[in-house]
């Protein structure tokens, strides 16, 4: 699994640790990410729900059919780069 995060400061491998520390303690050690990364923002529909589909197909070099469904599309270029 891996945690795609917007913060206001650094993401260090401390704060790492402690987002690993709070997910085992709010929810379980199954919804622990394997690796967590920073993004300056998360794509979302023009309703404003995240959109889990196009950061995958960017994730795996496929071709997102649907920018035009998304209210912030130049947010998937920080996903290239993965």
């Amino acid at each position: 699994i891996v945690l795609f995060v917007v913060l206001k400061g650094e993401l260090t491998e401390d704060r790492r640790q402690e987002i690993k520390s709070e997910l085992r303690r709010q929810a379980s050690p199954r919804h622990v990410p394997y690796q967590i990364e920073e993004v300056p923002e998360i794509p979302r529909t023009l309703s404003g729900k995240k959109v889990e589909k196009s950061v995958l197909a960017v994730l795996m070099g496929e071709e997102v059919t649907n920018r035009e469904a998304l209210i912030n599309p130049e947010a998937l270029k920080a996903f290239e780069n993965l």
